[in-house]
């Protein structure tokens, strides 16, 4: 298990700008990367805050330049991008692209490449993310190990569900939104509100970090559910009048999205 000497992305988006920055926080995790030029303020702005990075105009020469290259482009155009391209056999490469099976990445690059995908999220930006990747692989778990920690999936299937369970971020936020809304509505500013929510889920997330793999997350629900109260009805209105059925019904249909 190793970390490369000089990783390269080929696009530059918000998972890029968030990998570089969790990886060459300090202490640096690496002493080089390369980044693609596509999205010029992204790469301008990372080449400012990082001696490290080098910035180029050509794909090609991140594949020739790296031992490990981070696929980080828009599945609309990943073929085209990629299928020009020239990878060596044994180079490690990570696809972070969304919804794009590993058998047409590996027929787009056309090399015996060590293929691993892998599902980063925003917060490996200050090395607090949590990565599923597929296969398992040790070096790969041991990049994004630095940016948080890795969950290396046995099988596709199992990659596919928790990349779906990663559609629920805009969701954990809406819902907070909506709470807000309430609040406000009801008297209570909103700044006031998000004063306290914020740290409230926070604290209930560490909660479930800190609890282990032997408690179940129903348990901590009944945990903070007292018989007959406050908590214990808001749990039972929102089971029983659609809100498990509607989330189940919403993760069914990304995860058709994702694997058809």
């Amino acid at each position: 298990m190793a970390l490369p000497q000089k990783i390269g992305f080929i696009g530059t988006g918000a998972i890029t700008d968030a990998m570089v920055r969790g990886l060459l926080a300090k202490p640096a995790a690496m002493p080089h990367v390369m980044v693609s030029q596509r999205s010029a303020d992204i790469s301008a702005a990372l080449a400012t805050d990082f001696p490290q990075v080098l910035v180029s105009a050509h794909n090609q020469a991140i594949v020739d330049g790296c031992d490990t290259v981070v696929l980080a482009i828009r599945p609309q155009i990943a073929e085209e991008v990629i299928r020009p391209l020239t990878f060596r056999d044994g180079q490690r490469v990570i696809s972070v692209i969304a919804a794009t099976s590993r058998p047409a990445l590996l027929d787009w690059i056309g090399a015996d490449v060590r293929l691993s995908q892998a599902i980063p999220l925003p917060f490996v930006t200050r090395r607090k993310g949590v990565t599923a990747v597929y296969p398992p692989d040790a070096d790969t778990a041991a990049i994004f190990g630095v940016l948080g920690n890795a969950v290396e999936c046995e099988s596709k299937a199992e990659y596919d569900l928790l990349a779906a369970a990663s559609a629920l971020m805009a969701t954990y936020f809406g819902l907070m939104h909506r709470t807000t809304e309430w609040l406000a509505e009801n008297g209570l500013p909103e700044e006031k509100g998000r004063a306290y929510l914020a740290p409230l889920f926070a604290g209930l997330s560490e909660t479930a970090l800190l609890a282990g793999k032997d408690v179940t997350f129903i348990e901590m629900s009944r945990e903070f559910a007292t018989k007959g109260g406050l908590n214990e009805q808001v749990f039972q209105d929102f089971d029983g009048k659609g809100g498990s059925d509607a989330l189940r019904l919403a993760l069914d249909r990304v995860l058709n999205r994702i694997t058809r």
